[in-house]
């Protein structure tokens, strides 16, 4: 089957998938009351953004009390893709700290519910400057349509409003994107969203290329975003006419549709694969950072291939170097399966447990600290990280000081051992081929959330390599992102590496199981490291997803490459490769592993 074929015959379930999915997590439950202890009044803004007029849809919130004379901070919030102001995710934050005592403002970003223009994919001289309008609005500065003004917001200053942002995903990096744009923004809470959506989408997790060669291509989450938004037309009639952009790109901004005809193409032209990054880039916090001065605390989730941990850490790790006060905590749930279910004691918003469950209440304290200017407010560890092995829900967070660093390194022997000696390694060679159709599998992307079976993760023998270690000898807990060195031989990758299109560079695929006595293997939360080799003359780095795992006393680690993996494009044509070690001279891998 084609690739073409495969994109073809997931598109409606991907689209429903998407839309059900991943706005319905992002919900806070009101807490329990005689009453609802604030008023919504409906509101329509008309905002210029990007040069175009757009009509913002917004939900205002507030509680009982709030007057000119007795203001409240305040706090926005928008939708997930797919979402509004209206549905049962975005409305409840507004609930949530409205009965919380915070004015809310809660409204549907630009291109979706009954919001007007294409969707810009949380660009911030477009969603984020008509973000910065509404704040205009909770500064008093500005009315919305009907006249109405908001004067019962804390002021820090003339047309400066005490305003605290939170959400999840596109409703994230939203966030960033307005903090980038308006400095008038206290405080930021985003969750599992993206640092840089070149890597989201088409990652290439070779360190050193990645910021000049393309991955490979996430075909079925990205495919499943881009029907999702140009079915619009379908799944939300009577749309404002300023959402329609073309004939030909319906309801995104042309840049967006061209970058996902180019990932679709899977050909990568030096101009088109500059035209794709710097696009992918720009809408992205990995281009802005540099802005952004409001303290943030990052919500990235453990069960996330869509955004990994390695995007919020990029964020946490850029805003700190800068001095920005910013906290990151790695919770277990994210956008794969598992996300409208969390685990005993994790923040589950569609209960709304902000004050009985860890993370709510690293939210409020944050909150409490930069909303309400309670400077003695403690709002917890640098670091803090959910672990599944611990069946106390009171005692699942770890803490530190800092992202654990690489601790401990095993080396690649040439008979398949992983051990932990240099002078253990045995000489050999190894090697593997891909064919036309890929042969491993770590996940279906949205099987999980839409209730359907996703089979266990696999390899097809002649179309991977894996080292293993010997029995643990006591448990080994890594909490991070491990590392691989490698140096492979593929003569006819070497042959085609400068053709001018990067499709034509190698692409494998790294990944690490825990295999225990029985022989069961575990593909930690079914992450995988995509890599296009740029140069497979020379060894590379590969840095995987972020993981919080156990590997219990007796299990194994194995360390897989492999030739291709059926949730991404890979490899334009067969490219045997080969892999060998000397105790000289062989590959790596480093784990940040904690805990002794």
């Amino acid at each position: 089957m084609s690739r073409r074929s495969r994109v073809r015959r997931v598109r409606t379930s991907l689209a429903l998938a998407l839309g059900a999915v991943l706005t319905a997590p992002f919900a806070f439950a009101t807490p329990a009351a005689a009453a609802d202890p604030y008023t919504v009044t409906p509101l329509t803004f008309t905002v210029r953004a990007g040069g175009r007029s757009c009509a913002v849809d917004a939900d205002l919130y507030r509680p009982d009390g709030v007057d000119r004379a007795h203001p409240a901070p305040a706090v926005l919030a928008t939708n997930g893709f797919g979402g509004s102001k209206s549905d049962g995710s975005t409305d409840a934050i507004g609930k949530a700290f409205a009965a919380r005592g915070y004015v809310g403002l809660v409204y549907s970003g630009l291109g979706f519910g009954r919001s007007g223009c294409p969707i810009s994919l949380d660009a911030p001289r477009i969603d984020g400057a008509a973000a910065s309008r509404l704040v205009d609005f909770l500064a008093g500065e500005r009315a919305a349509d009907d006249g109405t003004r908001a004067d019962f917001v804390t002021q820090d200053g003339e047309g400066d409003p005490r305003v605290g942002m939170i959400g999840g995903s596109y409703g994230g990096a939203i966030q960033l994107a307005t903090a980038a744009v308006d400095h008038r923004v206290d405080a930021l809470v985003p969750m599992i969203t993206w640092h840089d959506l070149a890597y989201a989408l088409d990652p290439n997790d070779d360190t050193a290329a990645a910021r000049t060669v393309p991955g490979a291509f996430k075909w079925q989450w990205t495919n499943g975003f881009y029907l999702l938004g140009e079915g619009q037309t379908l799944l939300a009639p009577s749309l404002d006419p300023s959402r329609i952009n073309s004939l030909t790109c319906l309801h995104f901004v042309t840049d967006a549709c061209e970058t996902v005809r180019t990932l679709n193409s899977g050909s990568y032209p030096a101009a088109r694969t500059k035209a794709l990054l710097d696009y992918a880039r720009g809408v992205s916090p990995v281009s802005y950072l540099s802005e952004v001065r409001t303290p943030t605390l990052l919500v990235q989730g453990q069960a996330d291939s869509l955004f990994n941990l390695n995007e919020a850490t990029a964020t946490y790790r850029t805003l700190t170097a800068r001095g920005v006060p910013a906290k990151l905590i790695w919770q277990s749930w994210g956008h794969s399966g598992g996300m409208t279910d969390p685990a005993a004691g994790e923040l589950d918003l569609s209960q709304g447990n902000l004050e009985t469950s860890y993370v709510g209440r690293r939210i409020l304290a944050w909150f409490d600290r930069y909303l309400h200017r309670r400077t003695g407010t403690d709002t917890g560890p640098a670091v803090a990280y959910y672990r599944d092995w611990v069946a106390d829900p009171d005692d699942t967070y770890a803490t530190a000081p800092e992202v654990p660093a690489l601790s401990r390194t095993l080396y690649f022997s040439g008979d398949g051992r992983l051990v932990g000696d240099r002078a253990d390694v045995t000489a050999g060679s190894r090697t593997y081929r891909n064919g036309p159709l890929p042969s491993s599998h770590s996940e279906s992307s949205l099987a999980g959330l839409i209730g359907l079976p996703d089979p266990e993760p696999y390899d097809t023998a002649g179309t991977y390599l894996g080292w293993t270690s010997e029995p643990l000898s006591g448990p080994v807990e890594v909490a991070g992102a491990p590392e691989a060195t490698l140096r492979v031989s593929s003569p006819r990758a070497e042959r085609v590496q400068d053709s001018g299109n990067a499709a034509d560079k190698l692409v494998l695929f790294a990944k690490l199981y825990d295999v225990a006595p029985d022989g069961t293997k575990t593909l930690v939360h079914r992450l995988v490291a995509p890599v296009r080799v740029a140069d497979v003359t020379k060894s590379f780095t590969v840095t995987l997803p972020g993981i919080v795992h156990r590997y219990e006393k007796g299990h194994r680690l194995r360390f897989v490459v492999a030739a291709s993996d059926d949730a991404y494009f890979g490899n334009r044509g067969v490219k045997p490769v080969t892999v060998s070690s000397t105790p000289q001279d062989t590959g790596v891998l480093r784990l940040p592993v904690v805990g002794g």
